[in-house]
């Protein structure tokens, strides 16, 4: 089973939390989106199906249930589930998933679906502010949004996290971060008001602050909360040197015919 068919099977037994994580997973996962034909340059023009159950995209999570639905090599395209949903916003047709390779989580994801997930995944910069630190207690976070933010840390950096109360009378979560470089926290920023989206959280709950590790601040937190570290990764095989494919320069997103 893959990542999407756990998250799929999740989803099916449980509520809003566990539909919140398929989504997350669906927008980082690699699907193999099928074209009428091979891409040329940074245009692709994705095969639409006219099925019962209507207009359609199909698109598979992982080559070899791409592969089941022609005895011929199939020309697609290899994207996040991301950039297919940006893409896919705003056109009326829906993504089948995995359909006909007998997967857990075959499934239609509606249009209406997919604009959701393109709007989620726009989400506002978070906002600058400045406030005095009245109390620190240990943090009340969900589990799987530690595991989450664990998950964005670069392996040279850390965090600290903490719920507080300032004295201005606002209270959340605060999380420290260091290691980073300075151009890295827009980025950090983003990615973690994107992972309180699909927490179910309101983004203001977490506030980021960016310093070093012996910074007195740091240890507060660290002390009267917990130390995140980044998760371990195994590192993948080096892969062949070849041209970039579309849609793998986030600066170039392919163009969908």
């Amino acid at each position: 089973m893959t990542l999407l068919d756990h998250a799929h099977t999740a989803m099916e037994a449980g509520g809003e939390p566990e539909a919140l994580a398929f989504w997350h997973a669906f927008a980082d996962a690699e699907l193999f989106l099928v074209l009428e034909q091979e891409a040329q340059g940074d245009t692709l023009e994705p095969r639409v199906f006219d099925l019962s159950m209507g207009r359609m995209l199909l698109a598979f999570d992982t080559e070899e249930r791409l592969a089941t639905i022609s005895d011929r090599p199939v020309p697609y395209a290899a994207l996040p589930g991301r950039v297919v949903a940006a893409q896919l916003a705003g056109q009326g047709l829906a993504l089948g998933l995995n359909l006909g390779a007998g997967a857990g989580c075959e499934t239609v994801l509606a249009a209406g679906s997919i604009e959701w997930l393109a709007q989620m995944l726009t989400q506002d910069a978070p906002q600058e502010h400045s406030a005095q630190i009245a109390r620190l207690a240990a943090p009340l976070l969900p589990e799987g949004l530690h595991q989450a933010l664990r998950a964005l840390l670069p392996a040279q950096s850390q965090g600290a996290l903490a719920q507080v109360e300032y004295q201005d009378g606002g209270w959340g979560h605060v999380m420290a971060l260091s290691g980073l470089a300075p151009e890295d926290a827009p980025r950090m920023g983003r990615a973690v008001t994107e992972a309180l989206a699909f927490s179910g959280l309101d983004a203001a709950a977490l506030d980021l602050v960016f310093t070093e590790a012996e910074a007195p601040l740091f240890a507060r937190i660290a002390q009267a909360g917990q130390i995140l570290a980044p998760l371990t990764r195994v590192a993948p095989p080096a892969p062949v040197a070849a041209a970039k494919g579309p849609g793998t320069d986030p600066t170039r997103p392919p163009i969908l015919k």
